[in-house]
């Protein structure tokens, strides 16, 4: 018998090789990820339905109102792409089985139908496609529907967000012995150039969305994002990676003040050394409704007790419940300590234009800043509701603007003169025994 040639992306051929009860793959568009389960779904079929076995294939989705919303036409199309599987077949409008009825494939939306997928007999795979959305109880009900003798779970979908269930469940923490990969379109060796010209173009005119639609990364950006295109182009130019800490020069703790209140502002650090024309970010820190004694023990643990803690101009201020402010507190804990005055009006809008020009200079460690890294993709200018005139109301107030506004006095600080002294007032430094100089930083 000559052997069936099956053409797949080479980091494939692993998870189809040798024994698995889970086998995924993850990732951006363009990648082959749906149309290759597809055609192994088939194979599989064929391959079961020789040795005489019975039962049927699931191919499931989170939502499915109709078999337009299925892999139904994915898997039609993967058989008719190959004769050797086209003559095995029996493809209807509405149904896809092989010649010999042992093996079937159903279609079915999880959402909605978790009850009958209990009651269904025989599932020799259960290959669940945009897989994404399906939460923690869909799993937990489906997956016992799989209990035959060598049978398996497939799972492919474009990841969304960091703590969905499929994330966790089969990317964070998968089951031993899985063989679940990323697969994006680098790795898609029958990639079309048709499709390429439009990830071109996102990469150019939407730089906001490109990582997430083409590189597999999460969701960690909105449309009109201020620091999408400069985390796009750290990313790519390798800015994002591990950046050690320079033991001879000094480390800098930037604040944004949050509060101790359950519904307060959270409370969020950049560390960060100037290095020349460089930036290193080496961590972040945030927290809610924490005392300030938590986050002196955070620079503490961290061994950034010698930084210099530079607050925004509230940092004067004295803290409503305890009637002492943020500044004479850290001094007390034995931290240099340095307060930004009020910028006045436009001061957003000037951290903003300060962080993106400096951008191209900053160069983040990934392992220890991806929170703040999140902040920054996710801070927006709010727009009116008038669709209209669609007006900018100024950056958006939520959870990401204070990783942003920590990250704007960072860049407002570094943004000195070259060799010349700052204006007068600029900076006001109580690192002095009095407590109430003015001195030049």
């Amino acid at each position: 018998m000559t052997a069936a040639q099956i053409l797949l992306p080479p980091k494939l051929v692993d998870v189809f090789t040798g024994e698995a009860m889970y086998r995924g793959a993850f990732g951006g568009r363009g990648s082959a990820k749906t149309r290759s389960f597809a055609k192994m779904a088939a194979v599989r079929a064929m391959m079961w339905a020789t040795e005489g076995r019975e039962g049927i294939i699931l191919c499931g989705r989170e939502f499915m109102n109709s078999l337009a919303d299925s892999s139904l036409a994915e898997v039609k199309f993967a058989i008719s792409s190959e004769p050797w599987l086209a003559d095995f077949f029996d493809v209807g409008e509405t149904y896809v089985r092989t010649k010999c009825r042992r093996i079937s494939f159903v279609f079915a939306g999880l959402r909605h139908n978790l009850e009958s997928i209990k009651s269904k007999a025989k599932i020799l795979l259960l290959w669940v496609d945009e897989a994404e959305p399906v939460s923690n109880d869909a799993w937990d009900v489906t997956i016992p529907t799989v209990r035959e003798e060598g049978a398996e779970i497939w799972i492919t979908w474009n990841p969304d967000r960091k703590k969905s269930a499929t994330h966790k469940r089969f990317r964070e923490s998968p089951p031993e012995g899985s063989k679940i990969i990323e697969l994006n379109w680098r790795d898609n060796p029958f990639f079309p150039a048709i499709l390429n010209k439009t990830r071109l173009d996102d990469q150019k005119n939407r730089p906001d969305q490109y990582d997430w639609v083409w590189n597999g990364g999460f969701r960690t950006v909105v449309e009109g994002a201020y620091y999408a295109k400069g985390l796009l182009e750290a990313k790519e130019q390798g800015r994002i990676a591990f950046v050690p800490r320079d033991p001879l020069m000094q480390v800098r703790a930037y604040w944004d003040i949050g509060g101790t209140g359950a519904k307060a502002d959270a409370t969020a650090i950049w560390i960060a050394q100037f290095i020349g024309q460089q930036i290193n970010v080496l961590d972040y820190y945030e927290a809610q409704g924490q005392p300030l004694s938590a986050h002196v023990a955070w620079l503490r643990d961290r061994k950034w007790d010698k930084a210099l803690c530079v607050l925004p101009h509230d940092g004067a201020a004295g803290e409503k419940v305890f009637a002492t402010s943020y500044e004479s507190a850290i001094r007390e804990a034995g931290f240099d300590v340095l307060v930004v005055p009020n910028q006045g009006a436009g001061a957003a809008s000037a951290r903003i234009e300060t962080g993106r020009r400096l951008f191209p200079r900053i160069f983040f460690n990934g392992a220890t800043t991806e929170p703040g890294r999140d902040a920054l993709g996710w801070y927006h200018e709010k727009r009116s509701n008038d669709k209209e005139r669609d007006i900018g109301l100024g950056p958006n107030h939520d959870w990401s603007s204070h990783g942003a506004d920590a990250f704007g006095l960072m860049c407002i600080h570094y943004d000195q003169p070259a060799g010349a002294p700052p204006p007068r007032d600029r900076y006001r430094d109580r690192r002095s025994s009095g407590g109430g100089s003015w001195q030049s930083v």
